[in-house]
Formats: C-alpha cells, sequence, structure tokens
C-alpha cells in the first residue's frame, strides 16, 4: 500500500469515548464520520456527533461490535472508503482486518500479516528475538505435549507464568510458584485460552514479580519509515488493566531508555510495520535489564499521554498514513516536553472488590481546563453489556509531581451522580508514596494497601456542611429559610432560630441545621448526633459552590445536590477529595418508615444487571454465609455473589445464560435459624 489510498468517510468500528476520539480526528482532516451502534448505545454521545449514524445489532458485543458483516455493510451502506476499528473489540483481529481489505476498504491501521503475527505471542517473541530485542527466558516451542511442556517447566524453574499465546488481559494466565502445580495451571490456562481466544497453545515464561510495565510508541508509513514517540510507564495494574499511565516512563537509565527506543524500531522495520503500534517491556529495576513482553497493533488507551509530551495527533497520523502519506518528522524532530499522567474513569467500585456499577448517570460536571475523553455524559445509561471504562483523564505539566498535583486536583473537582466511579481509588493511588519514590509495579496493589482500600467517608465538618448546603439548596428563591416549609420548623415569629433536621444512613440520630438569617450575614450551624457543632457564618450555595466563614476562616467549596431514589445526594468537595453524602429530611424518614425495606437477609439479588454465568446451588442444598451461590457476568468481569445467611435454598429464580436486571431477586434461602 504505497501508493496514495483516497478516502473522505471514515466508518469507526467502535463505540463510546475512542469513536468519539476518532470523529475528532476526521473533523480535523475534513474527514465524514460514520458510527455503528448497539440498541444499547442508540442515545450515546458518540452516535449524535456522527455524521451518520447506523444500527448494527442487540447490545450483546457479538451482535453488534463483534459482528463483521453487519459493520461491512455499514461500510457499503453509507459509502464508506474506510474503516478505524480503534480498540478492542476488532481492532487486532487480522480476520477483520483482511476482510476490510477484501471488501475495497482502507483498513486504518497495520497490515493483516503484521496482525496475525504479533497477535501470536509465540510468533511475535521470535520476531523480537530475530530483531535482537531481548525477551524473557522461557519455552515457546510447537510441541504442546504434556510431558513437553513439564519438562521446560523443570529447567525453568520457579516462579513462571504459564500464558496463552493468543491471550491478553491476563487470560489463559496462571503463575505457578511451586512445580507440583504445574500440570493443574497448564491445564487450566489452556481450556481457558481455548474458551477465550479458540486457540489452546500456551508458552512457558519466567516471571519477574516486581517488574514494571514500560512501553514504546511507533509509528511507520508504507514508504519504510518508523520512528518512536518516546515510552511511557503503565504499571499499576489490576488483574494486567492499566489504571494509571504517564509518559514518559520515570527513574529509567538513560541508557537503557535509549536501547529500549531503538529495539522499538528496529521490531517495526523488520516486520514492516506501517501506522500506530506499541512494543511493550517488562522493566526488571533490580537486574537493570528489560524485556519484550508483546506487540499492541492498534492505537492504545493511553496514547494521549503521548500527544501530550510531543504534540503530535496520533489518531490524525493513523489517518494520514493509511491514505498513503508519508512520514514527514525524522526522529530528532519529535519534541518530548514534560510530563503527562492519564487517569481512567471506570464504572466500577474499588471498595467493594471493584464491583462494577450500572445505571443512569444523572450528574455528569468533569473540571474545567483538562484533557477529558469521554463517552458519556448526564443522561447516559451506563449497561453491563461493555468494558467498565467512561472517560480518561489527562493532565500535562512541566515535570512529573506537577502533572500528579493537577491530576489530583481534577479528580477533587470531578463530581459525578447516579453511578459510582473509581475516582477516589484513583486519587489513592496518586497520592501514595510509592508511586512518588518509584516502588510500584505491576503486581504491587497489595502492598499499596495492605489492609485493602476503602472509601473515605466524610468528616464530621464535612456532613455538618453538606447538610447546610442541602439546607439552602432547599429554600425556595428569594424566600427566607427560617419562614419555609418543609423540615423547618416555623419559630422566627418568635424570635427563635428555624431548625431542621437531617438524617444519614448511617446515624439513627439527625444532624440539627440552626441559624438566623437571611441575607448576606446569614449563620448556619449544624449540629451532629454527637453533639460536634459546625458554625458557617455568611455562608451561602450559589450555583454549584458552597461558601461561607468558619472560625473567622473563608471556605469556598464545590457543591452539587441532587436528588436520588428516597433521599438527597450531597457532593462535597473536601480535604480529602469530592465525598457524597446522603441524607434524609423529614418527609423522606416518614415515607421511609411508612413504606419499610425491600427484600431481606434471606433473599440474594443481582447487585447490577448482568448475565448469569453460573447457578452453584439447588434447591435443599445447606450453604454458610459467604459461600458463593451465583456468578454473575458484567462489564466482562464475573462476580462472585455471596449467601448473605446461612440456611437451607428454598426457591432459585434464575439459571445460567439468563440475564437479569438490577436488585432482581435470584436466589430464596431459609435461615439457619429457622430450620
Amino acid at each position: 500500500m504505497a501508493g496514495e489510498m483516497s478516502f473522505t468517510r471514515v466508518l469507526i468500528a467502535n463505540r463510546g469515548e475512542i469513536a468519539r476520539r476518532i470523529q475528532r480526528g476526521c473533523r480535523k482532516l475534513g474527514l465524514e464520520s460514520v458510527a455503528v451502534f448497539s440498541d444499547a448505545d442508540r442515545e450515546a454521545p458518540f452516535v449524535a456527533e456522527a455524521d451518520h449514524a447506523v444500527c448494527i445489532g442487540g447490545a450483546a458485543p457479538a451482535d453488534s461490535y463483534l459482528n463483521v458483516e453487519a459493520i461491512l455493510d455499514a461500510a457499503r451502506a453509507t459509502g464508506s472508503g474506510a474503516v478505524h476499528p480503534g480498540y478492542g473489540f476488532l481492532s487486532e483481529n487480522s480476520g477483520f482486518a483482511a476482510a476490510v481489505d477484501a471488501a475495497g476498504l482502507v483498513f486504518i491501521g497495520p497490515s493483516a500479516a503484521a496482525i496475525a503475527r504479533m497477535g501470536s505471542k509465540i510468533e511475535a517473541k521470535a520476531a523480537a528475538e530475530d530483531a535482537g530485542v531481548p525477551v524473557l527466558p522461557g519455552y515457546r516451542g510447537e510441541d504442546q505435549s504434556d510431558a513437553r511442556l513439564l519438562e521446560e517447566a523443570r529447567k525453568l524453574g520457579t516462579p513462571f507464568l504459564v500464558k496463552a499465546s493468543a491471550g491478553g488481559g491476563g487470560r489463559g494466565m496462571r503463575l505457578v510458584s511451586d512445580l507440583s502445580g504445574a500440570s493443574e495451571a497448564i491445564a487450566s490456562a489452556r481450556a481457558e485460552a481455548q474458551g477465550a481466544f479458540g486457540d489452546p497453545a500456551v508458552f512457558l515464561e519466567r516471571y519477574a514479580p516486581r517488574a514494571r510495565h514500560v512501553e514504546v510508541q511507533v509509528f511507520g508509513d508504507s514508504h519504510g519509515n518508523v520512528l518512536h514517540l518516546g515510552d511511557r510507564d503503565c504499571s499499576l495494574q489490576r488483574n494486567h488493566q492499566k489504571l494509571i499511565e504517564e509518559a514518559p516512563a520515570a527513574d529509567l537509565p538513560e541508557a537503557l531508555r535509549d536501547e529500549m527506543r531503538a529495539a522499538s524500531v528496529r521490531l517495526a522495520q523488520a516486520i514492516g510495520y506501517r501506522s500506530a503500534g506499541t512494543v511493550e517491556y517488562l522493566y526488571d529495576s533490580e537486574r537493570c535489564e528489560y524485556y519484550f513482553l508483546e506487540m499492541n497493533t492498534r492505537l492504545q488507551v493511553e496514547h494521549p499521554v503521548t500527544e501530550a509530551i510531543t504534540g503530535i495527533d496520533l489518531v490524525e497520523w493513523q489517518l494520514r498514513i493509511a491514505r498513503g502519506e508519508t512520514l514527514t518528522l525524522a526522529q530528532s524532530d519529535v519534541p518530548l516536553n514534560g510530563h503527562a499522567i492519564e487517569v481512567r474513569i471506570a464504572a466500577e467500585n474499588p471498595a467493594e472488590n471493584f464491583r462494577p456499577e450500572t445505571g443512569k448517570i444523572t450528574l455528569w460536571a468533569p473540571p474545567a481546563g483538562m484533557r477529558l475523553d469521554s463517552g458519556v455524559a448526564a443522561g447516559s445509561i451506563v449497561s453491563h453489556h461493555y468494558d467498565s471504562m467512561l472517560a480518561k483523564l489527562i493532565t500535562h505539566a512541566p515535570d512529573r509531581a506537577g502533572a500528579i498535583r493537577q491530576a489530583i486536583a481534577a479528580i477533587d473537582a470531578f463530581v459525578v451522580g447516579g453511578v459510582g466511579l473509581n475516582l477516589s481509588y484513583q486519587r489513592a493511588l496518586l497520592n501514595h508514596p510509592d508511586f512518588h519514590a518509584f516502588r510500584h509495579h505491576t503486581s504491587g496493589l497489595a502492598e499499596l494497601f495492605p489492609d485493602g482500600w476503602a472509601e473515605p467517608t466524610p468528616k464530621a465538618e464535612d456532613a455538618g456542611l453538606a447538610a447546610m448546603a442541602l439546607h439552602l439548596h432547599l429554600t425556595p428563591a428569594g424566600a427566607s429559610p427560617w419562614g419555609s416549609l418543609g423540615s423547618w420548623r416555623l419559630t422566627a415569629p418568635a424570635g427563635l432560630p428555624g431548625t431542621a433536621f437531617y438524617w444519614s444512613a448511617s446515624e439513627e440520630d439527625p444532624i440539627r441545621v440552626t441559624g438566623s438569617g437571611p441575607g448576606p450575614g446569614t449563620v448556619l450551624a449544624a449540629v451532629q448526633p454527637d453533639g460536634q457543632t459546625i458554625t458557617a457564618e455568611n455562608v451561602g450555595l450559589t450555583g454549584n459552590r458552597l461558601s461561607g466563614r468558619i472560625d473567622g476562616v473563608p471556605f469556598s467549596r464545590i457543591a452539587h445536590v441532587v436528588r436520588a431514589p428516597g433521599h438527597w445526594r450531597v457532593h462535597l468537595q473536601t480535604p480529602a477529595g469530592m465525598t457524597a453524602t446522603d441524607l434524609r429530611t423529614l418527609e423522606d424518614q416518614h415515607l421511609q418508615r411508612a413504606t419499610g425495606g425491600s427484600g431481606g437477609a434471606d433473599l440474594l439479588t443481582a447487585p447490577m444487571p448482568g448475565a448469569v454465568a453460573e447457578v452453584r446451588v439447588a434447591p435443599g442444598d445447606r450453604v454458610k454465609a459467604g459461600d458463593t451461590l451465583v456468578v454473575l457476568e458484567a462489564m466482562k468481569l464475573l462476580q462472585s455473589l455471596p449467601a448473605p445467611v446461612a440456611g437451607v435454598v428454598t426457591e432459585i429464580y434464575c439459571a445460567p445464560g439468563d440475564t437479569v436486571a438490577g436488585h432482581a431477586p435470584l436466589i430464596k434461602l431459609d435461615p439457619e435459624e429457622n430450620t
């Protein structure tokens, strides 16, 4: 593909934030964009913002975003001349790239042959060795017999990894610390690899327990030119999924950095690579050695940090190279300025084993002045069908410390309602001394939080200010809070301060708010259930900002008050980050008492919408509290749902393969005290 390729309309075979990012790249070059979408994404922002949009099937990825024929039909129907795969889904599927070529369309990415070669971990490591790139010691032979694999395992010694040749994202991977467990690890890795990738081939590789994940961005054109755009560190990971990325990789010996970059260019040249690609390495800081891990033949999730330090638009150059253009930069012309941080924002609850969060986003108020690549907006529905990552926050500063400070400040100003996010957890990672001192590594989250991690809770002062914010929010515009109805007592005529009561979810006794006013001199006092009193002078709520003075010291905090089912939620900026305080008014309290709770300790319900993967019990089975009863799949993750109490299974309301709604009943138990 050395000649000029003409196209004016690009179909984007993806969704969410990456679809919107590619749309921006198309607009920059005057190209039209075509969105393909599933039934679940019909109202998504990327659909509304496209020049053309086509529904290609049901919510399940197999019925839409993985449906090659439906995507090609949409390309033909809309007159698209090219297809951009984004990342994930079909982006590294060589069969898809070949099908796009066969349909007479331009695939915006590398050749199908390059994708296939680098998609096999065994072939990729062989190509790396041929290009003089160091690889981890291990076995990557064609003989996949148990006897040969066990023999090679004994030679390699522990610890080592069994890895799926066609794998990724930790699927088909097993750690072996004792040779007695090698046979079982090989068998289970094979089975998972076959189920996930349709290929049971595995290989063995020495395990570097405290390695960092460093990668190099490469770019090649169709004329044989290849260059690198610097490196990145992606060592903060959970289950082999990246959490925070930065560019450049910090605390690398410069000679090793130069060698790693040169090796990446050498490998890309050796396989005739074009478009954007990433060569990934494990960096063993104790040995001061690096080893080839894999090559991602697509745009990476973390490409914005490279764009930040180079000023080069990677999507624009993908499109230009796909048109046959030549890279106009020499290696010496690539600028590498400052430091950039990317924080992945995901709909999940880290305090509850990263439980996926689904539902409708009722409030979406990101900070101003920062790059945010987002796939959602207020009103968006977060579905269980797709990955939990909703957005990426990117900061850029002259140095690493400045980029980290900017990222923390941005998180502290980020307010989202309706769906829980991982922002507080990401803030804790950015603040952690091990991250600042470069002691983090790919499997080090347990070391960062040895006692687990808990969501920060509002302090007494914060809860009091939240009650004040709700107080002022509920006051009709222009009316006196001391004479309004609702939770206030009508005591102003008697010369007494007004009083209102607000109940939090964790306290039986209310927060009592009293004060005098109204006007610029308004004073509010929040009395906590323990008697502690917070008094604020000149307090007011203007827009989404609560301000005033406490003990003569001015304060001004972001405060969003939103209605949630049965209560109010106050999102308040605090020194510990953004917190959410749920409060009930007197009316809410009466309504809750009148209606009572739903469900009970004897009923297991679905914590979110999902698909039932396993039901591990039958009627009549006796279970202990905490035993796994049902395994639910949501957002590509398996959630084990435990028995809420010990007892006997009496009713089962679901079966494997069922799709269930959030809070749907799954298993009914007769508690132990009744049996």
